[in-house]
């Protein structure tokens, strides 16, 4: 029987725009074998995020930038194949960094990977998204930052997508009017008759900023900001006085290779609260959102939608459909079976 190998995609070179398989190298390495205090997990799932262009760029950012010669830094989950560490045990479903790889080593200590309950009621899958990190980053970034009061009108961008998606569902169970801006007549659909938003901007039609207009006739008092660019300012121009702007993402300028300008006089004129932030930022309290966010799953309040990529070598292009408007819901690389 043929020993198991460890494919793994190592960057060789930043991207400047586009992102394409040359910029990284295809390597097969050993399984590594797991010292005292760690275990070596079979990676079953790999999280695709928007982060993971910022992570390939020399550019100011929240963790280090992934240096040449490195495996590609991502999340996942996986299963414990082997230990040696009391944390881990054979069998146990883990989910950390586990990098674009078919092996991971799991260690203890900070940089532990979480564990996750034997009999966990909800899809693997879903641990990525709705009840995962994604879920996280829009109940923290909504409630903690947005502070939506129940009768506001909240705006989302990139509202089709794994975070933008969460946002407005648990915008509706705070009782809120929500509005999503998503590309294209399906994606827009998929708003107002699967997720139950009250009303869907289709940004790539040419009268997107009427369809604003008409869709927040009260004005916004929360806008959850994934995109940047001219869609940001458009909404920042409609916001009421004293509204909140949790600052997610600038999508639309990540390949662009160059530093994204933004006209911020409405934030002034409109004394919008703005707040950057990065879902870590919350991590002594991820136990508590997470057990919640599993609940409203649970109760189908909260749905959890996935675009599946099978195969680990289908990361690098695969990665391109966040930028491409290409997913629907949460986007994962299918890497070995459950």
């Amino acid at each position: 029987m043929t020993a198991p190998s460890n494919r793994q995609f190592r960057l060789k070179a930043r991207p400047v725009g586009r992102i394409e398989r040359g910029h990284f190298d295809f390597v097969t390495q050993p399984v590594p074998e797991p010292v005292p205090g760690q275990a070596l997990v079979r990676v079953q799932y790999l999280s695709l995020d928007p982060t993971n262009r910022i992570w390939m760029s020399d550019m100011d950012q929240y963790m280090p930038p992934v240096a040449i010669g490195e495996v590609m830094r991502g999340g996942g989950i996986g299963v414990v194949v082997k230990s040696a560490s009391e944390r881990y045990q054979v069998g146990d479903r883990v989910m950390g960094l586990t990098g674009w790889q078919d092996y991971c080593l799991a260690d203890e200590g900070e940089n532990a990977m979480a564990v996750l309950p034997a009999d966990l009621p909800i899809p693997l899958s879903a641990m990525l998204g709705a009840c995962g990190m994604t879920g996280l980053t829009a109940y923290f970034g909504l409630l903690e930052l947005g502070k939506p009061q129940a009768g506001e009108t909240v705006l989302v961008s990139a509202a089709a997508g794994a975070v933008g998606s969460a946002v407005g569902q648990i915008a509706k169970i705070r009782g809120c009017r929500v509005v999503g801006i998503a590309g294209g007549p399906e994606k827009c659909r998929y708003l107002l008759d699967e997720l139950g938003f009250d009303a869907a901007v289709d940004y790539k039609a040419a009268n997107w900023r009427e369809q604003l207009a008409a869709a927040t006739p009260d004005g916004i008092d929360v806008n959850f900001e994934n995109v940047g660019g001219e869609i940001m300012e458009a909404v920042m121009a409609r916001m009421n006085l004293f509204g909140r702007m949790p600052l997610c993402g600038m999508i639309s300028g990540y390949n662009s290779g160059q530093a994204m300008r933004a006209d911020f006089s409405s934030i002034l004129m409109r004394r919008i609260e703005v707040r950057g932030f990065i879902v870590s930022d919350f991590m002594d309290r991820f136990a508590e959102a997470t057990q919640e966010l599993a609940i409203w799953y649970l109760e189908g309040r909260l749905k959890h939608q996935e675009t599946v990529i099978e195969g680990l070598e289908q990361a690098p292009e695969a990665v391109n459909l966040l930028f491409d408007g290409g997913n629907l819901g949460k986007l994962v690389v299918r890497v070995s079976d459950e």
